[in-house]
């Protein structure tokens, strides 16, 4: 059987594992062998997948190395895969020195796997498909993704850290690049960006994020078809930019020393607990008006509550994980860079995989 090396313990390793488990013979590494011991007996995969340290990896050539550490961490793991001939796997987006290095790697270097971005990659490529069957030639486009981990049951803080909070603020002090009336705009300032969403009748709060405009390319938009909106952003419960107001202050100052402290106390002010429950929703949305009259409209949403199992977010992006080992694992995928799913077949054969794990989307046309 071949052999997974799951790296990393925290909140987004999941079921995902599990599955893994069923195909491969899977060791999860943590900082620490009690970690990661820990880890699998959380899983209830004690005895049946394998537990080390970190500071033990030492995969084979033909090995997966899955790396679910913070994005810094990516490149190291990376370097230790190409000197032992390992692919590698992450859930984060490709970064300048992940890109480098897998120039020419000789093995697999898969990214983008995970939730967001991962999943809604695939259900992009699945509403672009379905446009360019229905509307032919020049078009008017609106592409919208929004994605958000959001508490099951609100509270006043609209909101429950199901990643670091170090992390969560400074994405938020990163601009975001996006399309809006058919004009590149950037938002300094996320969070000044904010506004109003209806998914199936539910409103919330959402705002772009990071740089949505090389998506237009990567899904496949960048041909005959004429951008009004496309925006790639962050779903929030409705009121979180209300509550948020005191942290939003704090981060006007840019001081990094003090966003630190920040995370620290917004950390022990809002914990999150075993009894807590998270809720992930996920909705990618398209409407195409062509040229010669037709149009055509789609959206899938996803919309999962964790449960005493697994986190709606552990559970979304380990398995989405585990369906790209699959295809490692399965010879589909050559040498060299991929992200996710990257035409419309692929990404189909994805999202079967995931159907078949329990995590299915609703679509409106």
């Amino acid at each position: 059987m071949p052999r997974v090396h799951w790296v990393g313990t925290g909140l987004s390793t999941g079921s995902g594992v599990r599955v893994l488990s069923e195909i491969a013979d899977v060791v999860v590494h943590g900082r620490t062998a009690a970690k990661a011991a820990a880890c699998a007996e959380r899983l209830g995969l004690a005895g049946r997948v394998g537990t080390a340290a970190l500071d033990d990896l030492a995969p084979a050539a033909g090995d997966v190395v899955v790396s679910m550490l913070p994005a810094t961490e990516h490149g190291r793991l990376l370097g230790v895969c190409l000197a032992a001939g390992a692919h590698f796997a992450n859930t984060s987006y490709v970064s300048p020195e992940i890109a480098e290095q897998a120039r020419d790697a000789g093995v697999v270097v898969l990214t983008e796997a995970g939730l967001d971005p991962g999943i809604d990659h695939l259900l992009a490529h699945s509403l672009v498909a379905e446009a360019r069957a229905a509307v032919e030639g020049p078009a008017r486009v609106a592409f919208t993704s929004y994605c958000g981990g959001i508490p099951a049951v609100p509270n006043d803080f609209r909101y429950r850290f199901s990643w670091a909070p170090r992390g969560v603020l400074t994405a938020l002090c990163s601009p975001a690049r996006y399309v809006e009336d058919g004009t590149e705009r950037i938002a300094d300032r996320p969070w000044e960006a904010v506004r109003p969403h209806v998914i199936g009748g539910e409103r919330f709060e959402v705002y772009p994020n990071r740089d949505s405009v090389p998506f237009v390319a990567q899904y496949g938009m960048d041909a005959g078809w004429t951008l009004d909106e496309f925006v790639r952003g962050t779903l929030r419960l409705d009121g979180w930019q209300a509550a948020w107001q005191p942290v939003f202050a704090e981060l006007r100052g840019g001081d990094q020393d003090r966003i630190t402290e920040l995370a620290e106390e917004l950390a022990t002010r809002y914990p999150t607990t075993s009894a807590d429950r998270d809720r992930v929703v996920l909705a990618v949305a398209l409407r195409v008006d062509g040229a010669d009259g037709t149009s055509w409209s789609g959206e899938h949403v996803l919309d999962l509550v964790g449960d005493d199992e697994d986190s709606a977010m552990a559970r979304l992006v380990s398995t989405t994980a585990a369906v790209g080992v699959g295809e490692i694992l399965a010879g589909r995928l050559p040498a060299g860079l991929h992200r996710a799913a990257e035409s419309p077949g692929d990404a189909e054969r994805w999202l079967e995989s995931l159907r078949a794990h329990g995590i299915t989307t609703r679509s409106h046309r």
